[in-house]
């Protein structure tokens, strides 16, 4: 028996993206990648490392790889090929690095988000972010896998302390650089008005989160990513930036 309130809510969701990525001011190539697909509800924020030739290596091969996952028939085979292919592609990976000379990590972070139905799955290893405004409330929904992080839960240093610690850049976890890589993942029941935030930390380096609060309570997806992106150039924009916007209607 259909529950005619879950079609309802159902038939009233839609969502529209706009994302923009940027080699910002001091990098000379982009190791970021970004994928999106709002026709099957996918958005994807990859950010390389291990330099020119294999971070880009990384997140280039990320998201040439979600872009062939198909919708499916059910949620549950939806993030299960979502996975298989970012297994394969750390395997990948692993076996490029291993078969260069330097034997340099070639992997990349990823931040991924799903639609379906009426729920947003997430799903990350390392620190690219997923952000939500609800209510004019922003939600940090991902949890860095970094080493400062790890300080911060072990209550070694505070959230202040984190943003200007010098392992800072220290990763834990990311698509490439163990063979026993995992993703973490959520699911949450949306909402008309939410709005969604991906982005690599070549942003979070530059803003706070009171800035991100303001900034995406303002203006459509296309302008908000516009000043984000902006804003980061005129603040040195040290490391690539890319942010992605998704709003759901």
């Amino acid at each position: 028996m259909s529950n005619s309130a879950d079609q309802n809510t159902t038939k009233t969701l839609s969502w529209h993206s706009h994302g923009i990525t940027n080699v910002g001011k001091v990098r000379k190539h982009n190791e970021d990648s970004m994928l999106e697909r709002p026709e099957t509800g996918m958005w994807v924020v990859a950010d390389g490392m291990g330099g020119h030739a294999a971070g880009d290596v990384a997140s280039q091969l990320i998201v040439n790889s979600l872009k062939k996952v198909h919708e499916g028939l059910s949620l549950e085979r939806y993030i299960d090929d979502i996975e298989d292919t970012l297994i394969t592609v750390n395997k990948k990976l692993i076996d490029k690095a291993n078969e260069s000379a330097k034997r340099t990590t070639i992997g990349s972070t990823v931040v991924i988000m799903v639609t379906y139905d009426k729920y947003c799955i997430y799903l990350w290893a390392g620190d690219s972010r997923l952000y939500r405004l609800r209510d004019t409330k922003l939600r940090q929904m991902t949890t860095d896998h970094s080493q400062v992080e790890q300080y911060v839960e072990q209550g070694l240093i505070s959230r202040e302390e984190a943003e200007v610690h010098p392992h800072g850049n220290m990763i834990t976890r990311a698509v490439g650089a163990t063979p026993n890589f995992f993703l973490d993942m959520d699911i949450q029941e949306m909402k008309k008005g939410d709005r969604y935030l991906l982005c690599s930390d070549g942003l979070t380096k530059h803003t706070e989160d009171y800035e991100f609060q303001e900034i995406l309570g303002n203006g459509t997806a296309e302008e908000i990513c516009k000043e984000m992106i902006d804003m980061t150039l005129d603040r040195g924009a040290g490391d690539n930036v890319t942010a992605i916007v998704i709003d759901i209607d």
